[in-house]
């Protein structure tokens, strides 16, 4: 039995050959791949299994091999491309476990079964599920090796996407649209809060008519009244107010594809400086994408939407976007290039950012935003969406 993969083998294939690429140039024997995005980026998996150590064993001339907890096999035979041999289990006594057994004394034992106990392996230092403990156990347990740094190896062959990968940023972009409807449409005076969020996320797992929806890597936010200033909170139960602003973020998801979006709400007739906010948040969303082109800097972007906002007295020191696409809890970007003064990452071609200048005051905040990918000439929206204040 196998779950339908929404790419082909193939595409692995050619995603695992330009790993091993990067490797070779890092000089790297192997890449022990913990985060969830690069699990699935490489073999597909697919699972909430993230809260236990996992992780996937990538060597330069013999298929991956995914590592993970005993109840957890059977969704990476059933999700992966991988041959059944190369799903690898340790029992449960090594989850939380009393008996001082831990998974990585586990992956250890795989990685030694291959004769790397001596070679330099490429650990993701700075994932979120890849733990000190992990780090401690994998260098006690294999002694002769050498654990070298290889954080975002993987995620920067993530920055350019497929076809098939832009299309399902595509059908999320429907799924986003759709959330964003139900949110805009349910917040009113006397409405609580989680009751906005709970028609968002009914939209987001709904889906469209094409398209059910996945959950998104991170919960929709939604922060109100005098709270907009504060950009990541999510609800409360309080009830929205006449006067009340709200800003939404929220991404459609499909097959662990996202394109986030954010919008501003006010509930009621906006005050004059909120309106001038927005419309101040539009013109340079605008200029920043008019200066979209492949080849100018991810640095060029973020300068064009300063020169805007630097036009009405405006400074604003956070980035104004980020590469996105394939994610899991608790994030949905890339980590990779920014749209911010001192990136000089270069644009190509089919990269795909999250483009969100926002800004916000003591009193109130307003969020814009959209996910673009880079084309032949310019940038291209995937959402459609008012870009307006609602």
């Amino acid at each position: 039995m196998e779950r339908a993969s929404p790419f082909p083998t193939t595409e692995y294939e050619t995603r695992l050959d330009r790993t091993r690429e990067r490797m070779r140039e890092a000089e790297l024997d192997a890449l022990f791949v913990t985060d969830p995005a690069n699990m699935n980026y490489l073999t597909g998996y697919e699972g909430w299994s993230f809260y236990v150590h996992q992780g996937v064993l990538v060597t330069l001339d013999a298929d991956p091999v995914w590592i993970g907890r005993e109840m957890d096999a059977k969704a990476a035979e059933v999700t992966t491309w991988l041959p059944d041999e190369h799903v690898r289990s340790y029992s449960d006594e090594h989850v939380h476990s009393p008996y001082d057994l831990h998974p990585a004394d586990y992956t250890a034992e795989v990685v030694a079964e291959f004769g790397l106990d001596d070679a330099t392996v490429g650990v993701e230092m700075d994932a979120y599920y890849y733990t000190a403990w992990t780090h401690q156990r994998l260098a006690e347990n294999l002694p002769a090796a050498d654990l070298e740094d290889a954080t975002l190896l993987v995620n920067w062959i993530r920055l350019k996407k497929t076809d098939r990968e832009l299309e399902l940023m595509e059908r999320a972009a429907r799924i986003a649209e759709h959330g964003m409807r139900a949110g805009v449409e349910t917040i009113e005076a006397g409405v609580r809060e989680s009751t906005a969020a709970a028609a968002i996320y009914e939209a987001l797992i709904e889906g469209v008519e094409a398209d059910g929806g996945d959950y998104p890597a991170i919960a929709p936010l939604m922060p109100s009244g005098e709270f907009t200033g504060t950009p990541h909170l999510s609800w409360s139960d309080r009830e929205f107010e006449e006067g009340d602003p709200v800003i939404i973020e929220l991404a459609g998801c499909k097959h662990r594809y996202h394109c986030p979006m954010a919008r501003t709400v006010n509930v009621g007739d906006p005050p004059r400086e909120m309106d001038e906010t927005a419309g101040i948040v539009v013109e340079g969303l605008e200029a920043a994408l008019d200066a979209v082109e492949p080849g100018v800097t991810a640095e060029s972007i973020e300068a064009a939407w300063r020169e805007v906002i630097a036009e009405y007295g405006i400074e604003k020191e956070s980035r104004i976007g980020y590469a996105c696409g394939l994610g899991y809890p608790p994030d949905w970007g890339e980590h990779t290039a920014s749209l911010r003064p001192g990136d000089t990452t270069v644009l190509e071609e089919d990269m795909t950012f999250h483009l969100i200048p926002g800004i916000w005051y003591d009193e109130f905040g307003v969020e814009i935003s959209e996910t673009f990918r880079v084309t032949n000439d310019g940038a291209e929206t995937f959402a459609e969406f008012p870009r307006e204040l609602l």
